[in-house]
């Protein structure tokens, strides 16, 4: 799947063509239709001569909406630049054309429009020619011209097959088992909800699927995928796709989020980049100078910090960091673009080096420049671990750019445990967060003999598979120890006072006395207290049968026997024969069958109790 898009002056028949190419106005807005100019997005596909169904972007031309063009055309795999046969190269094509330079779009082919309109071939020539001339030095020299109209259908074979065998030589997205989906339109769907789009990047999405956007850390599920409005269960990187969420209302939304899985995308305010400055660019740059960004679909204020010279010139190439007012999600590699608020004016690209540098880089230093270089020439080994240190979970091994022998060159740097790669800054960060998280709970909590593992794994916000391989790891290692189906650090033990201990023998002698009518959960409460009582129970030394019914695990023992012999003698399990047998109150006697019977180990028939077909070794004991 491939994402074609649109580009050019206005008016110059970009949705006109889209439409007489595929049978769908990309024009959607009734302002768009009425003004016959395209102001937003519009969207549509193309099926080719050789099966290949592709989507198509259509971007708006006027100046006036440059900035919307921007939020279309950074996912796509090839531009159609469409430019009219009786006018030629315009302003906006110009500026199209350059931003799709920056952008570093792979490929694309020249639509010459509307040439039912030129009764002169010396003319086509030369517009050709100036053609020519303007696409020197950019992704489309050299790629070819195709006269069409959309009016009469002239040239749109020839530029559907032109596109088909452009597209065949185009590597399709890669997967990297990392889906993250730029968002370019967000709208309701009666009796769905809410749907967003974009085109997929690298990794699949699939129905059921938990996902989260950010910034915002919304959490949603997916409730379906369609793409060009066929319903799938799963989508694969380059697709346009359609998702439909729950839990999430449409004003939680909005384009240049981005959705992908938990805990995997995280919003930053610095970016380190390298900047490619425009040469027609009007001003020269300076330190500090506000600037507007759009990467992916997003469109944020910021400012340039400019780290190895005083000043940028047009034409010239730097280091630059990006400081945002507002948060945006990036990855190594992507291309962006800067444009000056006011005047509006583009005034340059290029690409993300590192999303998350955590820190502002002091000036003209050249260790700083040096980890720049370093990383713009883009080492396999060194971008893959970059990434790992800056992720907030470990990723699975199909999901690393690296192979196994460059896994094993970096083992100092990575930690492999089973399926998944841990950076060793990752690593570090999450074990001293785990060490921080149970000496909070130990001081919080101090009779409680340490931290029930699913509450550890949520503040973690990891994986439930990988957090039990970390746990393990953990353990084996003596960061902490695993005991009771409870988490603790090694030194923490549970140290009662002389009063506590005291209510403790209290609470003991009167279940001694009253072993099977003993203080019920509220009356153990009044006399130990919440946080007494939850250690007595962690410890197993008190049973909890119902909210109020507490036994010994001895009495419990006993209370399992004589049920259990009763339904193997086939003599009737009641609850008059448990009460007059232990001599205990109704109360107890219903609440221990009613449990039995949840569990499933006995089924009530009338006022007796029946074999079930669970295991007694389903209440805790054998």
């Amino acid at each position: 799947m491939h994402v074609i898009g649109t580009a050019g002056h206005v008016d110059h028949g970009k949705s006109t063509l889209t439409q007489a190419l595929t049978g769908i106005n990309p024009d959607r807005l009734i302002e768009e239709q009425r003004r016959a100019m395209t102001i937003d997005l519009g969207f549509a596909w193309l099926d080719l001569p050789n099966g290949e169904r592709v989507g198509i972007i259509d971007v708006p031309g006027h100046r006036d909406f440059i900035e919307n063009m921007l939020a279309g055309v950074g996912g796509i795999d090839a531009a159609l630049l469409v430019i009219a046969a009786d006018e030629g190269i315009m302003p906006q094509t110009r500026e199209h054309l350059a931003i799709l330079d920056l952008l570093a779009v792979p490929t694309g082919l020249i639509a010459l429009t509307k040439i039912d309109l030129i009764t002169d071939p010396d003319w086509l020539d030369l517009v050709q020619l100036d053609i020519l001339d303007t696409v020197q030095g950019t992704l489309l020299e050299g790629k070819p011209i195709l006269p069409v109209s959309a009016r009469t259908g002239e040239g749109l074979d020839q530029l559907r097959l032109a596109i088909t065998t452009m597209l065949e030589h185009q590597p399709t997205r890669p997967n990297r088992g990392t889906p993250r989906l730029p968002i370019d339109r967000v709208f309701t769907v009666g009796g769905f909800g809410v749907v967003v789009t974009g085109t997929l990047r690298d990794g699949p999405l699939t129905v059921g699927q938990s996902v989260e956007v950010q910034p915002g850390g919304l959490q949603a599920r997916i409730r379906g995928l369609q793409s060009h409005e066929q319903s799938l269960a799963s989508v694969e990187p380059g697709q346009r796709v359609a998702v439909n969420l729950r839990n999430l209302e449409k004003s939680d939304l909005a384009r240049g989020q981005v959705l992908g899985l938990p805990g995997l995308w995280q919003p930053t305010l610095l970016l380190d980049a390298w900047l490619r400055y425009l040469p027609d660019a009007h001003l020269p740059l300076d330190h500090d100078d506000p600037i507007k960004l759009f990467i992916g679909t997003a469109e944020v204020m910021g400012h340039v910090r400019i780290l190895d010279r005083e000043r940028v010139s047009p034409g010239d190439q730097s280091w630059i960091q990006l400081r945002l007012d507002d948060p945006v999600v990036a990855a190594y590699g992507d291309h962006f673009i800067l444009r000056r608020a006011s005047p509006p004016e583009t005034i340059g690209g290029g690409i993300i080096l590192d999303p998350a540098p955590g820190r502002r880089w002091k000036r003209f230093r050249p260790e700083v420049i040096e980890r720049f270089e370093t990383l713009y020439q883009g080492d396999p080994m060194q971008t893959a671990l970059l990434f790992l240190s800056q992720q907030p979970a470990p990723l699975r091994r199909a999901a690393v750019t690296l192979t196994p022998a460059q896994i094993d060159q970096a083992a100092g740097s990575l930690i492999l445990l089973d399926d998944w790669v841990f950076h060793i800054d990752l690593w570090s960060r999450l074990l001293d967060h785990t060490i921080r998280l149970l000496t909070a709970f130990h001081a919080a909590e101090p009779l409680r003999a340490g931290m029930p593992p699913e509450s550890l794994r949520s503040q973690l916000r990891l994986d439930s598979e990988v957090f039990d391989l970390f746990l393990q790891e953990l353990a084996r290692q003596q960061h902490l120890v695993l005991d009771n189906g409870l988490v603790r650090l090694p030194h923490h033990t549970v140290h009662l006072s002389l009063a506590q201990e005291e209510m403790l023998r209290r609470l003991k002698r009167d279940f001694e006395q009253s072993p099977s009518t003993p203080p019920t959960f509220s009356q153990a409460r009044d006399i130990v207290g919440d946080a007494l009582l939850n250690y007595l129970l962690e410890q197993g030394e008190l049973v909890r049968i119902s909210p109020e019914v507490l036994l010994t695990p001895s009495v419990l023992r006993e209370w399992i026997d004589f049920s259990r012999h009763q339904l193997n003698q086939g003599a009737p399990l009641t609850v008059a024969s448990l009460r007059d047998h232990f001599q205990t109150t109704r109360r107890y006697a219903l609440d221990f069958l009613e449990r039995l019977d949840a569990l499933n180990i006995t089924k009530r028939k009338g006022d007796e109790r029946l074999r079930g077909s669970a295991d007694w070794s389903k209440i805790g004991y054998s």
